[in-house]
């Protein structure tokens, strides 16, 4: 965990306390991580942070060790993709879930999971509050054939993803709502 507070520290960022991160549960063909963090941003920062991906992404953990070759478009069906140099593109997740008020669910085989489970659902979600203090969290349920062994260094990527996500959505500044047309 100290790791995902020096790379929100080199990102220059600040996120309010340490993010809390564990193995809630692991076995030989599963494994659940849990995060969570108090941030000072709106909901909409949040969401909207998810989805602004490529600024918060270790790009260590990329294919092209460039993270603003990922995208992550937030509607369902959507890819979570990194475009390579070559003109081909990598699929690291697809969207199941929106909902701007409480989180974003992909089903995402990361890494060297990749084959392997047979259920990665990544959710990224928050506390509904009015104001700007909402409690993020990341859940992450993966099942598959010897999967288990996984679950610590998977833990690692993840807590320092988060921490860097944590970070960044206080940044996001949203835009404002265009009232639609009167009839």
């Amino acid at each position: 965990m100290l790791k995902a507070i020096v790379s929100a520290t080199a990102l220059g960022l600040c996120v309010a306390e340490p993010a809390a991160a564990e193995v809630v549960d692991r076995q030989d063909d599963s494994f659940t991580l849990r995060m969570s963090a108090p941030v000072n941003a709106g909901w909409g920062q949040a969401f909207l942070a998810v989805g602004d991906v490529r600024h918060w992404w270790n790009a260590d953990h990329t294919y092209s060790n460039n993270a603003a070759n990922l995208s992550l478009p937030l509607e369902p069906g959507a890819c979570f993709c990194e475009q390579m140099d070559d003109g081909s593109a990598f699929e690291h997740g697809r969207v199941v879930t929106v909902d701007a008020r409480h989180g974003v669910r992909l089903d995402a085989p990361l890494g060297p999971l990749k084959g392997r489970a047979t259920r990665a659902s990544l959710t990224f979600g928050w506390t509904d509050t009015i104001g700007r203090d909402q409690v993020l969290t990341l859940t992450y349920v993966v099942e598959g054939d010897g999967v288990g062994s996984l679950a610590a260094p998977v833990d690692e990527v993840l807590t320092d993803q988060f921490a860097r996500w944590a970070a960044w959505a206080p940044r996001i500044r949203p835009t404002p709502r265009v009232p639609p047309p009167r009839p």
